[in-house]
């Protein structure tokens, strides 16, 4: 059991309440991770803040022209009416429409029509309902979003299972960086074998998150497909997988040879013992991070219509039995917003601004001589970047960053800083990484002494 789970029943020692705690009560926490350190971010960094991925520009969210003016103009049902249980059927066809055209690789191939659930968050936690029972493991990342993990072990019961992010050759000097793919194939083929010897048949799962929150990594098109084949082998031994593929920070890729779609329509219909889900939405792609919309679709070689219509019934069961159904005014903005002639250009002015901001930090970065406890690690996509810290504490990092200079950082596993460039301005990323690399050279000195 966590820490911080077995602090809380501390709490609630002799209480009515711990002894009506079903497992899930027990095992349960709120992490101190990136939702609490930027909410300590939020009251005292009074420099920058760069915690939450969120973009900002001259110190408010970014918003479409769009949204902001459509939010007056709902009717009576689409601002206050429920939505049906699997999403707005005009929006589900046209963000179907729209993955064809952001996706050429799935133009033509089947798929299940995307269903709406209230965010990303609620997309990995519905899936992990379907997918997962006490005791199955799905491999990911050893760099990736911590709530991953309180959903997989502490609401299912399950394990997640790390695989190496990046290969050992990418770090010498000079050396390409690579996604660790053979790492990720050994863990899939593992815990396949733990599958079958359990009884439960050899299968397999595992999340991609590219670009990947926390590093801001996106493979190039050599780097995925070694990924598809990677799969595809493990497929091809007999093992069934499940492949849950999370885009949240789809089409946002600052340099060339980058794939540019999604992993899902390379992988999709590669293999009929696999099964690709789709997880993507508004959030950032259209910059509205508070309307709480999600989208999943399925794809496989094994299923045609009948098969995805089933997925989405069970889909569409969970999210009856959970929050009913979605918000129906966020659907319907949305929706709007996709007829707006202004709507593309405004979001490539954004997406030219958030790569501006990533170009600051990559020359502020290969021009600074860091000191030796923090290294880069590689990125060239999305809203983050990270430093790996060696010989000091990230925790102490951030605290430092937070309490003396006003400048709100993300810690992870006390290994890792987590940098926002998204919700910095352009002007001020410089000067950011000087504090960084300062602070941690302070650090650097402390622990000599």
């Amino acid at each position: 059991m966590n820490a911080l789970a077995a602090e809380l029943n501390g709490a609630l020692e002799g209480s009515a309440a711990a002894r009506l705690l079903s497992d899930l009560g027990k095992r349960i926490y709120f992490p101190k991770g990136i939702v609490a350190q930027s909410a300590e971010a939020d009251e005292r960094a009074t420099r920058f803040n760069a915690t939450i991925g969120m973009a900002f520009e001259g110190g408010e969210p970014m918003i479409l022209d769009s949204i902001r003016e459509g939010l007056p103009s709902l009717s009576a049902k689409e601002a206050v009416a429920y939505a049906p249980t699997g999403g707005v059927a005009a929006l589900r066809a046209r963000w179907r429409s729209e993955l064809d055209r952001k996706n050429p690789s799935m133009r033509g191939k089947e798929c299940s029509l995307p269903l709406v659930v209230p965010g990303l968050t609620a997309a990995i936690s519905i899936l992990a309902d379907l997918f997962l029972d006490p005791g199955d493991e799905i491999a990911m990342p050893e760099l990736s979003w911590p709530n991953y993990r309180l959903i997989v072990e502490e609401r299912k019961a399950a394990k997640c299972v790390p695989f190496r992010t990046f290969a050992p050759a990418g770090q010498g000097p000079g050396a390409p960086t690579r996604l660790d793919v053979g790492s990720l194939e050994a863990a899939l083929l593992a815990a396949a074998g733990r599958s079958k010897e359990a009884g439960r048949g050899p299968k397999a799962a595992c999340i991609l998150n590219l670009p990947n929150n926390p590093t801001g990594y996106t493979p190039s098109l050599d780097e995925v497909e070694a990924i598809v084949e990677a799969l595809v082998r493990v497929a091809s031994s007999g093992v069934a997988l499940l492949v849950i593929v999370d885009d949240a920070y789809f089409g946002l890729q600052y340099e060339e040879g980058l794939i540019r779609e999604s992993v899902f329509a390379r992988l999709a219909w590669s293999h009929p013992g696999i099964l690709a889900v789709k997880v993507d939405g508004p959030t950032k792609e259209d910059f509205v991070w508070g309307f709480r919309l999600g989208f999943v679709t399925f794809g496989s070689a094994s299923l045609g219509a009948a098969g995805y219509d089933a997925l989405n019934k069970k889909l569409m069961g969970l999210v009856r039995s959970s929050v009913s159904s979605s918000c129906a005014p966020a659907q319907y903005l949305v929706l709007k917003s996709f007829d707006d002639p202004r709507g593309e250009a405004q979001k490539a002015r954004y997406r030219a601004v958030l790569k501006e901001r990533y170009d600051r930090a990559k020359a502020s970065l290969s021009t600074r001589e860091l000191p030796t406890c923090i290294r880069a690690l590689p990125f060239n996509s999305g809203y983050f970047m990270s430093f790996e810290c060696e010989g000091i504490s990230a925790e102490s990092l951030r605290k430092k960053l937070l309490d003396e200079r006003g400048i709100g950082t993300v810690s992870i596993q006390d290994r890792y800083l987590r940098v926002a460039f998204s919700s910095v301005e352009a002007r001020d990323v410089d000067e950011l990484f000087a504090e960084i690399a300062a602070v941690a050279d302070e650090l650097r000195s402390a622990e000599r002494r």
